[in-house]
């Protein structure tokens, strides 16, 4: 029943039911778009986790933090390419559904549950967009390093209503 109540909402309003605040949408800091649109596709580049107070959570996964802070972190990433949506496109409403998600894990080398960090991200979409729509495939990879120390970078694709 609750997925039927998902799929009558539409995810403005089921982004709204959560009660989370969108950050500001992060500025490019080197030579790149942060979103392009080609014709019903929007693609949009490696996000970290930006704050509401525009700071970036900071810190490696298994050395820093633990895997429920890097749960977190890619859920934060995950508002964070939502703000980049709603800033630039208009509405999360343009957004038909999901299709591809890149999670990158900043972890320690003895680091193996890089699927359930990325799922921070994973499972706000698809609160948002409900199962069918806000699932798309998806790869967590770890790494050595990420830009500025960040926990997890995500790219994503979305298909355009």
């Amino acid at each position: 029943m609750q997925t039927d109540l998902i799929t009558e909402m539409t995810p403005s309003q089921a982004f709204a039911k959560l009660g989370l605040s969108l950050p500001p949408a992060p500025l490019p800091l080197g030579v790149y778009k942060p979103y392009l649109i080609d014709g019903k596709y929007l693609y949009v580049s490696g996000h970290g986790p930006v704050q509401d107070d525009k700071s970036l959570i900071i810190g490696r996964i298994g050395q820093d933090m633990d895997i429920e802070q890097g749960k977190l972190a890619a859920r934060q990433v995950g508002l964070t390419i939502l703000s980049t949506i709603t800033t630039h496109v208009g509405s999360l409403d343009k957004v038909k559904r999901v299709i591809k998600i890149l999670g990158m894990v900043n972890c320690t080398s003895d680091f193996e549950r890089h699927p359930y960090v990325i799922n921070g991200c994973s499972e706000l979409f698809a609160k948002i967009w409900g199962e069918e729509n806000g699932i798309g495939v998806r790869s967590a990879v770890g790494m050595g390093t990420l830009p500025d120390n960040i926990p997890v970078e995500i790219e994503a694709l979305f298909e355009l209503a």
